[in-house]
């Protein structure tokens, strides 16, 4: 059995690589665990390995809020000192301090 261990936490604030936004990580798959549909919708060139962590995040860029599901090799950790606005924050997680969000409840 091969174990990946996710270089991000839940409550870190991260930035996408190759696209301009960045997010607070919610969750945290081992390996990709979204549809068949979904992966084949990336372009082939760009299409990353689902062999590694996969992030769930409360994403913002300049035009909206929603939710985005990244691997880890597209992210990198965002050490800009800035909250992320995205409106579903307090729902999970407490006041953003230190440059992360600590966790309002342990999640499974």
């Amino acid at each position: 059995m091969h174990h990946t261990r996710a270089k991000y936490h839940l409550g870190q604030v991260v930035r996408h690589k190759k696209h301009p936004f960045r997010g607070v990580i919610f969750d945290v798959d081992p390996e990709f665990n979204n549809t068949e549909e979904w992966y084949e919708a990336i372009p082939e060139d760009s299409r990353p390995a689902k062999e590694q962590p996969f992030y769930h995040l409360l994403a913002e860029n300049d035009q909206s809020f929603y939710v985005a599901y990244v691997s880890e090799q597209n992210l990198v950790a965002d050490y800009s000192g800035q909250p992320v606005d995205h409106p579903d924050i307090p729902d999970l997680f407490g006041p953003f301090q230190d440059g992360s969000y600590p966790l309002h409840f342990q999640m499974n």
